[in-house]
């Protein structure tokens, strides 16, 4: 009787769980393909991203047809998964931003087309939204969503934010989970830049990427998720969680993203590890480099099912169409998850090479390969061949595998086999495989050996893939960011606004303010005449270091006016509205926004939504901080202070006797004409034109993006800075 309870115990848990979890899920069930055919155990999809069908450039739409649908028919991938900007939703100058019906309209007939030429099923294509497709859509379903209308998801009834499809082969599940962290409230650009999850979602996205943890069969699950934005540029729920927190929970393989583009660099992965439950504080805002910082594991690795549960996951976001004309194709071989990028602006490609096994140790190696390799975790059989797919419009004639060594210095080549194709009645791509000594390429270091696959077709066409390290060990080879890399995945920028705004702030009330109560307290200690130089050497580099800083704030303190004015704007900005305009639609209500968002109502409801758009509206608040109004601060008072020294120069000038100037050095000379001339005035005169610039751009953007009238709506905002700066010069021209 007891034997009998213990078996029924585990059933009555599952039954408990199957109820209750899909309850929150209702829209999503689970969706199983089964993906028949050789070869074994192994899957492929392709993704694309940020297409940006445009009115103004319908080349983009031509190369698509062009390039796509061809290569999908060549490719023959389980899925198709498009991540969000589907069309652009720009005006030709780039200011104005709203949803165009003939880009949409585009979209739907460019996408059948492409599943027409392709021979693929409508059913494994996925289109998600991006931050372009939402641009001026007030709610979701309502006008102006045509997202609702021509998208393939609207169109296969695929209702929710949350898309899950599972892909099994040969025992092996393979779960793909897409979400939609778009505004719920669309706003226009350029304040519609990040992904905004809520709880609910985050709930919802959570069930899905759990729906076979409890089957009693624990089938080998790959999970891989989908969207449009990266963790960068992600936003925390209303409760401070995040979907990096999900991702770690369930230890995805991957989450592939777009949105960023390939203008930032081709290396925009990351790498995301927790071995602790609490982060360190600085993950919050920042990681320096692709690779999260951990330790390298010892020889003597920790094999108990405790130490099993690695926290972790790969995130690569992907090249655009827009520019790039860029494509994807992942494999999952065995659990392994690799893929290959091709870009089709050089033309056609008429082999496509995805080398499946060994893994790339700098983009895709995770930090459990090594425990896997040290506690034989996986099957001797996953080392025991090198894999590759080829995908080709001929008959394919020779694969082969070169791997190099780098120790010498140079590539030397240590391994060079022809591969095999795995032949099978029914197959939906070609794998090629040879054997190979793995124990003989085990290495302590992660990028020693390299490897590539050379393939050639019937018509004598020849293709080499990538040159890529390797390492059977597991290890993950270090690759170093560039600025523009780290500065659009390394930072988490909606962490990061509120301390940078209020960090800029301070330093703004901080040269106000501080000069003002120095010229008070110390009084002479800070004028033109106590900081010239005139004493050792050490004392003026001293006195030009810190007292000639102050000086030059105390300066603009003592032109009363030009300071009290710039006070005054500094506290406008923190506690009036910045601006008035129509956030949404040109016909919609007109609305205000501060430093912390704009003011919305929610449709169907009269309740507001207070600081919509946060911190989306850091493209605004922070340039216009950084490059404006803290430069004009700054230019003022140097204008300030040269005409203290210029009155101080006039004077000890018109005191001499006028044959004194015959006496006087060359090099005097050329000081008295230097001063004559008041340079340094000019030059910052100069400088003013450029802030003006930078200020007339910025509000001319802001008035064609939310139809606003700067006479009207925005005053303040836009004719202040060159106001006080017109007012400043000819404040400081007299001496």
């Amino acid at each position: 009787m007891e034997t009998r309870g213990k078996r029924l115990l585990p059933l009555l848990l599952a039954l408990v769980a199957a109820a209750v979890a899909p309850s929150a899920a209702a829209g999503d069930e689970r969706v199983v393909v089964e993906v028949s055919g050789a070869p074994d155990g192994v899957v492929w999809v392709v993704q694309l991203s940020d297409l940006h069908f445009s009115v103004h450039h319908p080349e983009r739409a031509y190369d698509f047809r062009r390039y796509v649908g061809p290569t999908l028919a060549m490719v023959n991938p389980s899925l198709v998964l498009i991540t969000g900007d589907l069309t652009d939703g720009k005006s030709k100058d780039l200011l104005t931003m709203k949803q165009n019906d003939v880009e949409w309209i585009e979209y739907k007939n460019t996408i059948n087309d492409i599943i027409e030429s392709s021979k693929l099923s409508r059913r494994i294509f996925y289109d998600l939204r991006g931050n372009h497709d939402s641009f001026g859509v007030p709610a979701s379903g309502r006008d102006y969503d045509f997202y609702q209308k021509y998208s393939i998801n609207a169109k296969l009834r695929r209702q929710g934010r949350v898309q899950s499809i599972t892909l099994e082969n040969s025992g092996r599940k393979h779960l793909f989970v897409g979400f939609d962290t778009t505004m719920e409230i669309g706003l226009r650009g350029p304040t519609n830049l990040f992904g905004h999850p809520t709880d609910e979602q985050l709930i919802e996205l959570d069930q899905a990427l759990s729906q076979w943890d409890t089957d009693f069969d624990k089938a080998p699950v790959t999970k891989i998720a989908f969207g449009h934005f990266p963790m960068s540029f992600s936003t925390l729920t209303e409760s401070g969680k995040s979907i990096k927190d999900v991702f770690l929970k369930h230890s995805l393989a991957a989450h592939l993203c777009g949105h960023l583009h390939t203008s930032f660099g081709k290396n925009l992965k990351r790498y995301y590890h927790r071995t602790v439950e609490e982060p360190s504080l600085s993950e919050h805002y920042y990681q320096f480099n692709m690779h999260q910082s951990y330790a390298i594991q010892s020889n003597k690795e920790n094999c108990s099912e405790e130490a099993a549960h690695i926290k972790e996951f790969w995130e690569w976001e992907m090249g655009d169409w827009r520019k790039s004309r860029s494509m994807r194709i992942l494999a999952i071989d065995d659990g392994y998850v690799s893929y290959t990028d091709i870009e089709f602006r050089l033309g056609s490609k008429s082999i496509i090479i995805l080398p499946t096994f060994p893994l790339d140790s700098r983009f895709m190696q995770r930090a459990s390969a090594s425990r896997d390799f040290k506690c034989h975790i996986m099957g001797a059989s996953t080392f025991d061949t090198v894999r590759a797919l080829v995908f080709s419009k001929h008959e394919i004639v020779s694969v082969s595998v070169k791997i190099y060594d780098s120790r010498p210095g140079t590539l030397e080549l240590v391994f060079d086999s022809e591969m095999k194709r795995l032949d099978s009645n029914e197959t939906r791509g070609h794998m090629y495989l040879v054997p190979w000594n793995w124990r003989a390429f085990e290495d302590p270091s992660p990028n020693r050996y390299w490897l590539q696959i050379e393939v050639m077709d019937i018509t004598g066409d020849a293709s080499v893939s990538q040159l890529r390290p390797f390492s059977v060990n597991g290890l993950a080879a270090r690759v170093s960011w560039t600025w523009k890399e780290f500065f659009a995945m390394g930072i988490q920028w909606a962490s990061i606004y509120h301390p940078a705004l209020w960090c800029i702030l301070s330093l703004i009330f901080s040269l106000l303010l501080v000069p003002q109560v120095s010229a008070v307290v110390f009084k002479d200690q800070f004028t033109y005449r106590y900081l010239c130089p005139n004493g050792s050497q050490q004392q003026t580099l001293l006195k030009n270091l810190v007292g000639g800083f102050i000086w030059l704030f105390v300066e603009l303190a003592r032109v009363i006016l030009v300071w009290f004015l710039l006070l005054v704007y500094a506290i406008y900005l923190v506690v009036l509205p910045w601006l008035f305009g129509h956030p949404i639609t040109e016909d919609g209500n007109l609305t205000y926004m501060t430093y912390k968002g704009w003011i919305l109502k929610r449709p169907n409801s009269g309740s507001e939504v207070v600081h919509a758009g946060t911190p989306d509206v850091m493209v605004i608040v922070l340039p216009h901080l950084c490059f404006v109004f803290l430069p004009t601060i700054v230019i003022l008072a140097a204008m300030a202070a040269e005409r203290t020294a210029y009155r101080e120069h006039y004077l000890s000038r018109s005191g001499k006797k006028k044959d004194d100037y015959y006496q006087k050095s060359r090099r005097q000379i050329k000081h008295e004409i230097f001063w004559n001339g008041r340079w340094i005035r000019k030059f910052l005169c100069l400088l003013c034109l450029v802030v003006l610039w930078k200020h007339w751009k910025h509000c001319r953007g802001l008035v064609k993006a939310y139809a606003m009238n700067p006479l009207l709506h925005s005053p303040v905002h836009f004719f202040f800075i060159p106001a006080l700066i017109v007012f400043a010069i000819y404040k400081t021209s007299f001496i």
